[in-house]
C-alpha cells in the first residue's frame, strides 16, 4: 500500500504537534514545581528571620 505524501505529512504533523504539546505541558509542570519549591524556601527563610527577631526581642 503506497501512502501518499499528503498522508505522511499529515501523520508527521500530528506527531510533531502532539510531541510539542507534551513538551509544553511538561515544561509548565517543571516551572510550577520549581516555583513551589522557591516559595517554600522563601517561607522558611521568612519564618527563620521572624524567629531570630523574636529571639532578639526577648
Amino acid at each position: 500500500v503506497m501512502l501518499s505524501g499528503k498522508r505522511i505529512a499529515d501523520v508527521g504533523y500530528k506527531l510533531f504537534s502532539g510531541s510539542m504539546m507534551l513538551l509544553t505541558v511538561y515544561g509548565g509542570y517543571l516551572c510550577v514545581l520549581r516555583a513551589q519549591r522557591y516559595m517554600q524556601r522563601q517561607k522558611q527563610l521568612e519564618l527563620a528571620a521572624q524567629n531570630e527577631s523574636a529571639e532578639v526581642l526577648k
